[in-house]
């Protein structure tokens, strides 16, 4: 099993008075070898811990003697030391099948882990998940977790998920929720697949099987130009104007039923369908927001929040990254899940592979007296939602550029999933002197999805931090 190595020591910290030093192996800590974070969070957060490490091929024991639950004040290289539980699904709608050749190696890493769902809100199918499992997940109440659901029908979620085991699986989530952990579920209708009756059965599935399911996400499927599945297609409007109507009956039906809406629709759905996002209230709060789910209420929530209404001036602090522009699987770390390290960050790559952690981004800054224009660079639907807010902000002096998706194709018009290449030719055909700004969500360590760098880009952009505060302090005053 490949050894977790310290990347990083804060100093001061308990873990640099101790003596770790950055590059050193963890053999075993209190005894233990940990198989991934949680376990050595568990063992960091206690008041004594006894390192084994191995430092340039010697073995040293350090002893860290620190207050229960104080930051251990070290970051490691990975989330899982012992082995990402892959996945061995093979679903026809699954992105990674429709990524181009060449792109990093990370990028066709299918993930089927309970332990990154934990972590970092993949969804997992539980199609590989076992009685050991359930008693770890149990024991160390690892809550919440996000299930993918698709279909509750046996057969249909069998042929979606192209397993033998799929129309089975489902008893883990029962059993989990049986047991008191917290899950969220997650449908990537499929059209002419599991929508229609299809979906109306697998809600009824819902309120039947799984009423203390958490929430319910309706995700629409991507189709990228490189998908080799022929009964995969986009939406078209009627369809995304009837998940829309499902979602609305069927919250009512969850109301009444439960006492909760429980199951809601992708924002592109109702960008799909031209209809109006449901009011903020009706997002419960913002539970799926990283899955697409209430993005755009919950962004200009943050956005008018963030400033006063009589003087339009920025108050407050800022708050909870909604992370409109991200639109990808994968949540940040919150809370417990989080580093024990400040400054550290987390991304992860699409299609819920897996995560590492990485570097923070330089985020850019408005210099003062820069009279340019500025001008927003974003993916298609970005600019769909962003454009009524800036105009009711009464910013006209802010231009959205909408890139359009040449790489992926398809359908994909999310601004997380942009890439360098697509930035780049919207740039080079652009002649003006202006200010561009790009939301963070589009890269990871300062490099697009296809490997293009921001310094290769044709024109200086500011990278900008995905929240509402970070856009309007770098858009500055009219």
């Amino acid at each position: 099993m490949p050894l977790p190595q310290v990347v990083a020591v804060a100093d001061p910290s308990p873990a640099s008075r101790a003596g770790l030093l950055p590059g050193d192996e963890i053999r075993a800590m209190n005894g233990q070898v940990p198989r991934d974070v949680i376990e050595y969070q568990l063992i960091a957060d206690e008041p004594l811990v006894d390192f084994d490490i191995s430092r340039g091929g010697l073995g040293l024991n350090l002893t860290v003697d620190k207050a229960a639950g104080e930051p251990l004040g070290a970051e490691i290289s990975s989330a899982v030391f012992d082995q990402v539980r892959t996945c061995d699904n093979h679903c026809e709608f699954c992105f990674i099948y429709q990524l181009p050749k060449g792109m990093r190696s990370s990028l066709y890493l299918k993930d089927d882990d309970y332990r990154l769902s934990f972590l970092y809100g993949n969804f997992t199918t539980l199609t590989r998940f076992t009685e050991a499992d359930l008693e770890r997940v149990i024991e160390q109440h690892l809550s919440p977790l996000y299930v993918s659901i698709h279909a509750t029908d046996p057969d249909v979620r069998t042929r979606l998920l192209r397993n033998r085991r799929g129309g089975l699986s489902l008893r883990w989530l029962r059993l989990l929720l049986d047991h008191g952990i917290e899950v969220h579920g997650q449908v990537v209708v499929c059209p002419g697949i599991n929508d229609g009756a299809v979906l109306l059965d697998t809600m009824a599935g819902l309120l039947d099987q799984f009423p203390d399911l958490a929430t319910a996400a309706l995700v629409p499927l991507g189709i990228s130009r490189y998908t080799t599945e022929p009964a995969m297609r986009a939406h078209s409007r009627a369809e995304a104007v009837d998940v829309v109507e499902a979602v609305d009956e069927w919250q009512s039906i969850f109301l009444r039923a439960v006492g909760r809406r429980l199951v809601y629709a992708a924002d592109e759905y109702y960008l799909l369908a031209g209809l109006p996002f449901p009011p903020a209230a009706e997002y419960d709060g913002f539970v799926q927001h990283e899955n697409g789910i209430g993005m755009a209420r919950a962004f200009e929530a943050d956005l008018f929040g963030a400033l006063d209404a009589s003087s339009g001036q920025l108050v407050g602090r800022a708050g909870h990254t909604t992370g409109f522009f991200q639109w990808v699987e994968g949540a940040p770390a919150e809370g417990y899940r989080a580093p024990r390290l400040a400054g550290a960050t987390t991304s992860s790559s699409n299609g819920g592979s897996t995560v590492a952690v990485a570097s923070p981004v330089r985020l850019g800054r408005r210099r003062p007296a820069d009279p340019r224009p500025a001008v927003v660079l974003t993916g298609e639907y970005g600019a769909a939602v962003l454009g009524p807010m800036l105009t009711k902000l009464g910013r006209d002096d802010v231009e959205l550029l909408a890139v359009p998706n040449e790489f992926f194709g398809g359908n994909i018009a999310v601004t997380g999933l942009l890439t360098g290449a697509d930035v780049a030719a919207t740039l080079s055909a652009r002649d003006d002197d202006a200010r561009y700004l790009l939301p963070d969500v589009c890269l990871s360590n300062g490099m697009f999805l296809d490997g293009v760098k921001v310094s290769e880009l044709p024109n200086e952009v500011e990278i900008v931090a995905t929240d509402a505060r970070s856009l309007l302090q770098a858009l500055g005053a009219k």
